[in-house]
């Protein structure tokens, strides 16, 4: 069963603040509630902000994934920013080549159940997420 998909280009701080609202009322939409509607907006934030910050531009893609019984959100990021050289080493705690004290890639991970991430140099990183539904 497919769902229609929620599509926001990224470019601009008040562009993450858009989709990370819409992201918690498309959860809302399919009975996510309390802690997990703010687990959801933090990852969909973090990754929006990696795009403002390294990509400059790109897109995230909202859906309602369905999967043996299960609902949930799916988020998908996508970017033709410089890539990511070397991904084990941006997953670990602490590393940053921004400024920044976020939660990043790994902070983003913890807060959903799958998380993916492909990346080439030179071409851009697609980053996936879900978060089922308990």
């Amino acid at each position: 069963m497919s769902h229609e998909e929620i599509r926001i280009a990224i470019d601009r701080d008040s562009d993450v603040v858009d989709a990370r609202q819409k992201g918690r009322t498309l959860a809302a939409q399919i009975g996510f509630s309390g802690g997990d509607l703010t687990l959801i907006a933090t990852a969909i934030s973090e990754i929006a902000r990696n795009i403002v910050v390294y990509a400059q531009r790109g897109e995230i893609t909202l859906g309602i994934v369905e999967h043996d019984g299960k609902r949930g959100v799916s988020v998908v990021a996508c970017d033709e920013g410089p890539g990511i050289p070397d991904i084990d080493r941006a997953m670990r705690d602490g590393f940053s080549t921004g400024k920044s004290l976020g939660l990043g890639l790994p902070g983003a991970r913890r807060l959903v159940d799958e998380f993916e991430i492909a990346s080439d140099v030179g071409k851009g990183t697609t980053i996936t997420m879900r978060k089922w539904k308990r």
